[in-house]
């Protein structure tokens, strides 16, 4: 695993469980420590696989720097620099003809960066404040969501010579007709956080309104899905995360010193995980452990696992069984059983 700190400093940590026991504490493999010629000068807001090979990885920082790092010797394959702060960038996970990065930064134009020939001219143009969350498409590989300050999350076409292909509106269409302001916002606030669930049919996107909304990411539609109010104080991105291989899904979102956990599609909040001693500022779902990480302002990342259910006696009759029975590793576990009260 890659985290990034808000001293600039990379740690990769080696997340298998030698030990066996129920807790245990991760080994650093290597860092990019304050006493690396290439360390970031300022906090590391994003880092990523390159998500074909882990011989690779990038950083972006408040330092205006994305970086391109070879894992093997740690050392900086190429640097890109911009005007302002870089908020958020992020590689498609599935693209096979572009080798693009989408960069969010203090500019309203989004950046893409090509790893190929080493270009970062590519711009998108649209939003009127910074942007601070990036989101390639996990379905369509030239297809990218961004958020920005100005309450805009917009959907763009990178083939297409103006981009955008639609800005979402939280009214549906509705409120502008009746309204002069015609301008399409999905947040009242900063929109400082999207995410896209695993089979790229929706958009899960936050803003400072403390709202969270669920969108269909094909018709650009709010589906409507109440969450409550999710406060969220973040004056840059929001990382959080969304479950892949649970029944239901779930989005797990910093929220204090806690994380909270909504069924992505109904918007009931589970549960509030509760471990960190300050703010969280991100965190990440593995689906191959079913495995939660999330780092905070207290220098900690945390590992958080579903407990297990017991299993279902052989001789239950078919009736009594759940409607969509799954392997119990995947089921429902994040949500407290009724045995917990």
């Amino acid at each position: 695993m890659l985290s990034g700190g808000s001293d600039g400093v990379i740690v990769l940590y080696d997340l298998e469980n030698l030990s066996r026991k129920p807790s245990y504490t991760c080994k650093a493999l290597f860092s990019v420590g304050r006493s690396h010629p290439d360390v970031h000068k300022f906090s590391v807001e994003t880092v990523q696989w390159y998500p074909h090979d882990t011989g690779m990885f990038t950083s972006s920082s408040f330092d205006k720097t994305l970086k391109i790092w070879d894992t093997n010797v740690l050392q900086p394959a190429d640097i890109f620099h911009f005007e302002g702060t870089v908020y958020s960038h992020h590689m498609s996970p599935i693209a096979t003809k572009h080798c693009l990065i989408a960069v969010g930064t203090k500019s309203p134009k989004v950046q893409l960066c090509d790893l190929k020939s080493g270009s970062s001219s590519h711009i998108l143009q649209g939003h009127r404040q910074e942007v601070l969350a990036v989101s390639w498409s996990p379905r369509h590989e030239y297809v990218l969501a961004t958020g920005s300050a100005d309450g805009k999350v917009k959907l763009w076409d990178v083939r297409r010579a103006s981009g955008c292909l639609s800005t979402l509106d939280q009214y549906n269409g509705e409120k502008s007709k009746a309204s002069s302001e015609a301008a399409n916002t999905a947040h009242n606030g900063r929109v400082n956080g999207l995410c896209y669930t695993n089979d790229g049919l929706h958009l899960l996107t936050v803003g400072t309104d403390d709202r969270m909304r669920l969108w269909n990411s094909s018709t650009g539609e709010n589906t409507l899905v109440n969450y409550g109010k999710v406060c969220n104080e973040s004056r840059k991105g929001l990382k959080f995360a969304i479950s892949c291989g649970c029944n239901p899904e779930f989005a797990f979102v910093p929220y204090g010193s806690t994380i909270a956990v909504y069924t992505v599609f109904t918007g009931e909040l589970i549960t509030m995980l509760r471990g960190h001693y300050s703010t969280v500022n991100c965190c990440v779902f593995q689906p191959h452990f079913q495995e939660l990480y999330s780092g905070s302002k207290d220098c900690n990342i945390l590992a958080w696992i579903p407990a297990p259910r017991d299993p279902i006696p052989d001789d239950t009759s078919e009736k009594s069984l759940p409607q969509q029975h799954v392997n119990p590793a995947y089921e429902d576990t994040w949500s407290s059983s009724d045995d917990e009260g």
